[in-house]
């Protein structure tokens, strides 16, 4: 079972742009509702893509550089990137077919 990593401003970089395989990018807050609905779908993929998507959380809160170089303005925003680049982004609660099949999209 693939874990979820935690990511700020001091290691985004390292773990999002430089990382090894696609990454599917949780940007979220504790606060926000809508997020901790998501977090389940985003634990159950990260179990789903174990080997071939690194999963991480960023709370905006902590990572304001880094939500703010990806222009997050609303949370919960998932963005999938591939060698550093953005291919696809997701606004907002979306169900897990939906985020597993953009995924699939991109591998």
């Amino acid at each position: 079972m693939s874990s979820i990593i935690e990511v700020d401003d001091d290691n985004f970089e390292a773990e999002v742009l430089h990382a090894d395989r696609p990454v599917l990018v949780d940007f979220s807050a504790t606060w926000c509702a809508p997020c901790r609905k998501l977090e389940p779908i985003v634990h159950d993929l990260a179990s789903d893509f174990d080997a071939r998507l690194k999963v991480v959380k960023v709370d905006v809160d902590r990572a304001p550089t880094s939500a703010a170089k990806f222009a997050v303005l609303s949370v919960p925003t998932l963005l999938i990137l591939s060698g550093g680049q953005v291919k696809d982004q997701v606004i907002g609660l979306v169900s897990k077919k939906e985020l597993s099949d953009r995924i699939l999209k991109v591998l």
